[in-house]
């Protein structure tokens, strides 16, 4: 239970805030002062006029806790495609189940606003670097998971909703490393092999470069299954049926802490508690904060150009196994990447852009993408991705009453939906 108070302090006029020592017993209020070399002071109060305390759930009325959070069957912690994906299943199955879904941002906070909006599969480098520590099933498995996640997420919500543009995805090879195209170019018969019992046909091909990239290998190798979607209007639209389905949304809510009961799991959280029948985790990068499992948060950086006159570049594009990825959004080029400078660095759950990748972005835009055409940087912005040592996502029972759905391994947009479903059927 969130316990506050409120006092007026008389014995000082620079007083800027007030707070109670958790290690008091008595809860002991302290003074902090501003001093005006801009220190901080903290001192105890030994006289206080006291006008207001109470205890309680940010101090709901009845009908605000009886509304909202009596009686929860079942809790969703994460508002990112998976959290959604999995509320929305269970109401299918649960017509008339109490749902609710937690989110700590005002918006969702990780990676499901925050991508490049790829509806990809894999790059032919990436599956090739997937074999070298995964089985061809379990390859196979991971790419016809993608597969599938992006032909859910469609039906879920529409194409022009998502507005879904089937340009085709490409993968380029630098000057520099002509080793990874020879390597890639003998292996695409096999390739094509493990994956054309998943998409009908041959999915691999080689293809001139068409686009006029510079310190670009001449050939690249070209996808036409991969396609783009608009991030922001696939969650609209997945947060507006979650509503439209009688679930709850709360934003600006953190879960610090749940522990089991008998029957049901009691939530903490920075603004209330209560007791739900059932809790999923879906915090992917974040998992960590609430279980212990092998997930790591993954920053990725992304920048966007000012609109471009007359821009020729369409699809969506890997470069560097998959470490940079670029498209157009209408007739501008969003670029990320870059987490292979810094690993260390980039293994962090604080949102932000440093110097060494986004000068390295820049680079590429003027020297690969964009070598000939004048551009300007118009936003920049990171998301928290969830990874690990495999690229398994984490679907499973924690115990009766918990499970979890997270590491999506930088593949939400292709496997977030499907993740949601799975994570709903543990049930």
């Amino acid at each position: 239970m969130v316990l506050r108070y409120i006092f007026k302090c008389n014995r000082s006029p620079e007083v800027s805030g007030l707070y109670l020592d958790p290690r008091s017993s008595r809860g002991q209020a302290f003074c902090l002062e501003q001093l005006k070399n801009n220190s901080i002071s903290i001192r105890p109060i030994s006289k206080l006029k006291w006008y207001s305390l109470y205890f309680g759930d940010m101090n709901l009325s009845y009908w605000e806790y009886n509304t909202w959070l009596a009686n929860i069957d079942f809790t969703i912690v994460g508002s990112g495609i998976v959290g959604l994906s999995c509320a929305l299943q269970l109401r299918l199955r649960y017509p008339k189940a109490k749902i609710i879904v937690l989110e700590k941002g005002i918006l969702p906070q990780g990676a499901s606003t925050k991508n490049a909006g790829f509806a990809c599969f894999g790059s032919i480098s990436e599956i090739l670097s997937d074999l070298e520590h995964h089985s061809e099933e379990e390859v196979q498995r991971l790419i016809r998971q993608r597969y599938n996640g992006i032909a859910l997420l469609r039906n879920t919500l529409g194409d022009t909703q998502i507005d879904y543009q089937n340009y085709g995805g490409h993968e380029l090879f630098i000057s520099e490393n002509p080793g990874l195209y020879q390597k890639c170019s003998e292996q695409l018969p096999f390739i094509n092999a493990l994956t054309e019992p998943i998409f009908g046909k041959a999915g691999f091909r080689e293809h001139s470069n068409s686009f006029g990239f510079k310190n670009i290998l001449p050939t690249y190798i070209t996808n036409s299954h991969e396609s783009q979607i608009d991030t922001g209007k696939m969650m609209r639209a997945l947060v507006q049926k979650v509503l439209k389905s009688d679930i709850t949304i709360l934003n600006g809510v953190s879960v610090t802490h749940f522990s089991e009961k008998k029957a049901a799991v009691a939530v903490q959280t920075d603004q209330f508690e209560f007791d739900t029948r059932k809790l999923f985790i879906a915090t992917n990068g974040f998992a960590t904060h609430l279980i212990e499992e092998p997930v790591r948060p993954a920053r990725a950086q992304v920048l966007i150009t000012k609109p471009i006159a007359r821009l020729h570049i369409k699809g969506t594009f890997h470069l560097d196994q998959g470490y940079y990825y670029f498209r157009n959004v209408g007739n501008s080029i969003l670029l990320g990447g870059g987490r292979n400078l810094n690993f260390k660095g980039e293994t962090t759950f604080a949102l932000g852009e440093t110097y060494q990748i986004q000068q390295r972005l820049e680079q590429l835009l003027k020297t690969a993408i964009l070598p000939r055409t004048p551009f300007e940087i118009e936003h920049r912005w990171s998301g928290i991705m969830g990874v690990g040592p495999q690229k398994k996502p984490i679907v499973k029972v924690i115990s009766d009453n918990i499970f979890c759905g997270v590491r999506l391994g930088g593949m939400g947009i292709a496997i977030g939906s499907s993740i949601g479903k799975e994570l709903s059927d543990l049930l």
